[in-house]
């Protein structure tokens, strides 16, 4: 029989131990957690621990392949506590008290996504994926908790009218390719054929565009884009909104208004919620947040900013709001949230500068 290990910080959490299919008794322990910022939805970014005062939430549990597999990719090392082997936290020094918070969802999911992944794939190579395998992670939590798609005009769906006989990533990079063979529920209550379908893992993103009501303008970046390049258009430098993924445990407004600090160095004052869809459900797991931002839009806002470390290259640009409808208009907008967002401003006369 192994020995028991403590489990404590974002490892105690109920949802995360139900997740790795470990069971024990709840206790106590003394000392406290600090740090951790991510709450280990990264590697090695775990809380610290520290002894003396104060007081911590733990499980005692029987250690499985499932811990430590997640254990193995996630970076985690036992550390002594009282001089029993613990994991959940790390030795060293943090700024910062730990407090356990709403993440243990997070954590459980992207901890069910890690045990899903093959036996034999090298721990190091699913851990080079942590940071998008978050984002997929929260997609999924923030779909599960939205409004259903359709209103009452689509029937409601259960767990049975979709089932999936065979499930495999062929591909996985910063972005991951999911194949299933399926069959799902048809409108009559019968069930198609088996099928083989692909799709495009991406993950939620969110998408801005910042609009000056006084100056009655708006900013739009400029960059260079591969998917128009790899389709031979002769211009894949594309006008744009603000736009970028939301990170695992952000918020889709914080997100917002970071793409819109990285990408044009810009303070956004208000986000008035656009229209939030999936741009292409057929195969890409995107669904995008799009956002009117207003701002102060000022003559010397413009430059080139961007991000050194995803190698970003982007050029503000200040249109009137007309001249960006008139573009969309006559087709020199190939950028789908632009155009939409564009158009949807147009809706929006309680926004609009000197509209009624």
């Amino acid at each position: 029989m192994t020995n028991p290990v403590l489990l404590i910080g974002p490892l105690a959490e109920p949802a995360v131990c139900d997740a790795l299919g470990v069971r024990g008794e709840v206790l106590t322990l003394p000392g406290s957690l600090s740090g951790a910022d991510r709450h280990g939805l990264q590697r090695g970014d775990w809380p610290v621990y520290g002894a003396g005062n104060g007081q911590i939430a733990a499980r005692r549990v029987e250690p499985n392949a499932q811990l430590h597999r997640f254990a193995a990719v996630m970076g985690l090392h036992e550390i002594r506590i009282d001089g029993q082997p613990a994991l959940g936290a790390c030795d060293g020094r943090a700024d910062g008290v730990w407090t356990a918070d709403q993440r243990g969802d997070l954590l459980a999911e992207l901890a069910r996504m890690i045990l899903a992944e093959p036996a034999d794939l090298a721990a190091d190579r699913i851990a080079a994926r942590l940071p998008m395998m978050g984002v997929w992670a929260s997609s999924c939590l923030r779909a599960a908790a939205g409004p259903r798609s359709g209103g009452n005009v689509v029937a409601p769906r259960g767990p049975d009218d979709i089932r999936v006989s065979h499930d495999e990533q062929p591909y996985a990079g910063y972005f991951a390719i999911r194949k299933w063979q399926l069959t799902h529920r048809t409108h009559d209550g019968g069930m198609t054929q088996p099928m083989t379908r692909e799709g495009f893992v991406s993950g939620d993103a969110v998408v801005v565009l910042p609009y000056d009501p006084v100056r009655d303008r708006v900013l739009v970046i400029e960059q260079f884009r591969l998917a128009p390049a790899l389709r031979q258009d002769p211009q894949p430098w594309l006008l744009e909104p603000i736009a970028g993924r939301v990170d695992a445990g952000e918020t889709v407004e914080t997100a917002a208004l970071r793409e819109a600090r990285e990408e044009a160095a810009l303070q956004i004052d208000r986000l008035i919620p656009g229209i939030h869809h999936y741009p292409s459900p057929g195969a890409l797991g995107e669904f995008l947040y799009m956002f009117v931002g207003l701002a102060d839009l000022p003559d010397d806002v413009t430059g080139v900013h961007g991000l050194d470390s995803e190698a970003e290259d982007i050029r503000g640009h200040l249109l009137s709001r007309q001249q960006l409808r008139d573009m969309v208009m006559a087709g020199q907008i190939t950028n789908g949230p632009l155009s939409m967002l564009s158009l949807w401003l147009e809706n929006r006369p309680d926004l609009i500068a000197g509209e009624p």
